[in-house]
């Protein structure tokens, strides 16, 4: 995913981060998306994508990563990029597989999507909650296969490439539609996306560094303006949730995603402190991980929490109706994850596996 270029190093101070060519600010930013995630799935608030886009963020900071990477040959970078989201996918895939067909799916010939997933992998109504997270996975797989020619149509013209990023969702979502199925899915998602992505080159190539401040704030509060009064004439059932509304998702994210970027918040402070710094550095090194298994951690929690109900001491003392129990517990069952599962990552990054980076 986006957020799977990791290290498992111990985390160096800012100064070392400057040294070293790595900028801990992004592993800040992917830490905080991830937690907002795993809180949007939970609680469902709506006013978190206006907040903090994670998605449009997660988006940009892997593209600027992919920018970077992209200095050394391109094929090695793909099979790195390819082996580092795909090994911890296929363990992923193995296990919820069984899971569904103890369930009673059974599998077609689009099951080959779960080895390599450029479309939606096929699963039931029972494990939907689990993989329907991978279309994060599916659209960074593509702007990954893409970005070697991305990258090189972005540094011919930097500027009417961006600008022209982001027409075709507004030509999906107000001239031509969607496509149905597995398509209209990897083109809409792209869409949305290819906007952030390419402002991670924009980042990594120093475009943003020479816009300077008002322009910035003239470019992106248009954007997030048309993106609010897009969603405030569009709502999706009645909500103006971001997530079910696709245009609105694409102007928001961009301007908030340009602003981000351009001005670059510095958490020297937060860094500073061990532990936090240690849960920055855990994140980062376990992103695919926490981001695969959350929904399955959500799940699990409520069963776990029906039993709690069993126990008369948990019952009275602990409000066990309510969604900060499971959000609680859930972060308890993707830690057990990243204990037990992690070291996946390790492996598909050619590290050697530890339990906990």
């Amino acid at each position: 995913m986006a957020g799977t270029h990791r290290r498992t190093a111990p985390a160096p101070s800012p100064a070392a981060s400057t040294a070293t060519g790595r900028d801990r600010s992004f592993d800040v930013l992917r830490a905080v998306a991830l937690v907002r995630v795993v809180t949007y799935h939970t609680f469902e608030w709506p006013w978190l994508g206006y907040v903090f886009p994670s998605m449009g963020v997660m988006f940009a900071l892997a593209g600027s990563l992919m920018a970077r990477s992209l200095e050394r040959p391109a094929p090695a970078v793909l099979r790195s990029r390819l082996r580092r989201l795909l090994v911890p996918v296929w363990l992923f895939g193995l296990v919820l597989g069984v899971a569904m067909l103890l369930h009673g799916w059974v599998p077609g010939p689009d099951v080959l999507l779960w080895v390599l997933p450029v479309g939606d992998p096929p699963g039931d109504a029972w494990g939907e909650q689990a993989w329907a997270v991978l279309w994060y996975l599916r659209a960074y797989l593509w702007f990954v296969l893409l970005s070697p020619v991305l990258l090189r149509l972005f540094r011919l013209a930097p500027l009417p490439v961006l600008v022209l990023s982001l027409m075709p969702v507004v030509v999906l979502e107000t001239v031509s539609g969607v496509p149905d199925g597995r398509l209209g899915s990897a083109l809409s998602d792209a869409s949305v996306f290819l906007f952030c992505w390419l402002l991670g080159f924009a980042h990594r190539d120093g475009v943003l560094d020479r816009l300077r401040a008002p322009g910035a704030l003239a470019v992106a509060a248009p954007l997030m303006a048309a993106g609010a009064w897009w969603a405030a004439g569009h709502p999706a059932d009645g909500s103006y949730d971001l997530d079910d509304i696709p245009l609105a998702q694409a102007l928001w994210s961009a301007g908030f995603v340009l602003l981000l970027l351009r001005f670059r918040p510095r958490f020297d402070g937060l860094v500073r402190h061990p532990v936090a710094d240690r849960i920055v550095t855990v994140f980062n090194a376990r992103a695919v991980t926490v981001y695969l298994w959350h929904e399955v951690a959500l799940m699990a929690a409520v069963p776990l929490i029906d039993l709690m109900w069993e126990v008369p001491a948990l019952e009275r003392h602990l409000p066990l109706d309510s969604l900060w129990v499971q959000f609680g517990l859930a972060w308890v069952l993707i830690a057990v994850a990243v204990v037990s599962l992690g070291w996946v990552e390790d492996v598909a990054a050619r590290r050697r596996p530890r339990l906990l980076p």
